[in-house]
């Protein structure tokens, strides 16, 4: 644990100018304010730095704007994108007026996840581990106006530059669902996914690896120890902004985009997730894969409620191009330990009880991480209490089975409106526990149906080969 004296003290023995703070929005983008280093003393740790609120996505009106930003000495790091020395802080957000935390706050949500898992006595500590997949192209235009819409992305990994005249071209692009995981020539990202790890790891992230993905045009995924729901969430941001941030220095963009390819593998977000107590892990036991009866009920309530949860866990329209059957994608609500097609997978972690954790393999990193590890938490604690068992698991290759036997097994929603249907009518699950509030449940779908319907409005390019001609 750092103290706020010890971050002052950071920022004089490094004559630091500058301190950036940083806060999430509702969609789950970091926004930042930047002040003088004379702005901050030991009460920005506890009354906060004040700002003006009105104008950020997801929270409330222009008559209630007054927020304070609460600095968090614990995610103190200095930037390594910024000329001048600068210190990034991540903050939570309260109302300066009551002097309560924001109930909008997504970090503030978390921290309600936290309480309420000590508040039950079933644990008192829940590890994430996100494995935020994602893409490196190297252009991206796109526009939608009266009379034209267009995307286009391109990557000289790309299969489909196999014939284009490079001056020269040296071939060596990976195949479609063939980039997991050839060395170099092939993979030409080596060199910069090690300067994110590392760019990384002196941003106070624990990092483990780093790798090409199965996709053509550069998929690529980085891999970053465990961690508290809170910290995970925080290194989870922070590996997004070292990403973004490393591949735009070698002219470069990144997308975390579930499906931005036609085709080909989507981008997801595996998340392995454990609950402890005083010290202990709680999910080994003598069930099935070396779980607990405990661990087997948080998966039942994970499946119970994943109709309603993907409305947190994968919230745009573009999540539901990736759930979609063949590409490896977990369309199918069940548990397994080896079968990469259901949506909750029980990892081989050896005889160490400590390693035991299930895997939901859902989720993918357009979500607020914040958000989403708090409704997955929700989840699963809904399910240990009211001890949903998840019925038998799904140990076949979904593809050798008759039509009628794939019937019987629920799948995920088919589109963002489906998933917020569900949330729609559950959510009990959500806001019981205090943790997401109604007023929060109500914003959040009505802020996602407006997504819907300005998609929903525009024509789509593949309806002129469709409907042209008619």
């Amino acid at each position: 644990m750092t103290t706020p004296q010890e971050v002052l003290s950071m920022i004089r023995d490094n004559k630091i100018q500058m301190i950036d703070l940083k806060f999430i929005d509702t969609p789950g983008t970091w926004q930042h304010l930047t002040v003088f280093h004379d702005q901050i003393d030991e009460t920005a740790f506890t009354d906060g730095v004040p700002f003006d609120g009105s104008s950020i996505r997801g929270w409330k009106t222009i008559n209630e704007s007054d927020m304070s930003m609460v600095l968090d000495p614990n995610t103190a790091w200095i930037d390594p994108f910024m000329a001048e020395p600068t210190l990034s802080i991540i903050c939570s957000i309260k109302e300066p007026r009551t002097g309560q935390p924001y109930s909008r706050c997504p970090r503030v949500i978390a921290q309600k996840a936290v309480d309420y898992l000590a508040s039950t006595g079933l644990g008192d500590t829940a590890f994430f581990g996100p494995e935020a997949e994602f893409f490196i192209f190297d252009d991206v235009r796109f526009d939608q106006t009266a009379n034209s819409g267009y995307y286009y992305v391109d990557s000289k990994e790309g299969r489909w530059n196999s014939g284009k005249d490079e001056g020269p071209n040296l071939g060596y692009k990976p195949r479609f669902k063939e980039g997991y995981f050839p060395v170099a020539p092939t993979d030409t990202f080596q060199d910069i996914r090690t300067e994110m790890l590392l760019t990384m790891a002196k941003c106070g992230v624990p990092i483990e690896k780093q790798h090409h993905e199965v996709a053509t045009g550069g998929q690529c995924e980085l891999g970053f120890r465990f961690g508290k729901l809170i910290e995970a969430a925080d290194w989870l941001m922070t590996y997004k902004y070292v990403i973004k941030n490393v591949a735009y220095k070698y002219g470069k963009t990144v997308t975390f985009m579930p499906k931005p390819i036609f085709g080909d593998n989507g981008s997801g977000m595996h998340c392995h997730q454990s609950i402890w107590k005083g010290g202990q892990p709680l999910f080994a036991g003598g069930e099935y894969a070396g779980l607990s009866k405990m661990a087997l009920h948080y998966i039942g309530g994970i499946l119970k409620h994943a109709p309603a949860l993907l409305a947190i866990t994968n919230p745009t329209t573009n999540s539901y191009k990736r759930l979609v059957p063949g590409f490896e994608a977990p369309v199918n609500l069940a548990y397994s330990q080896g079968n990469r097609s259901a949506s909750v997978r029980i990892p081989l972690s050896g005889t160490n009880p400590k390693a035991k954790r299930l895997e939901f393999r859902c989720p993918d990193a357009t979500s607020n991480p914040y958000l989403a590890f708090a409704a997955m938490l929700c989840a699963g604690i809904d399910g240990i209490k009211n001890e949903i068992h998840p019925g038998d698991p799904l140990d076949v290759d979904i593809y050798e089975l008759s039509a009628e036997e794939k019937a019987h097994i629920p799948s995920t929603p088919g589109s963002l409106g489906e998933a917020l249907d569900n949330l729609e009518k559950d959510h009990s699950f959500l806001t019981s526990t205090g943790v997401f509030s109604v007023d929060f449940i109500e914003s959040w779908i009505a802020y996602k149906r407006n997504e819907l319907q300005q998609v929903s409005i525009r024509p789509h390019p593949f309806e002129f080969g469709l409907y042209y001609d008619c």
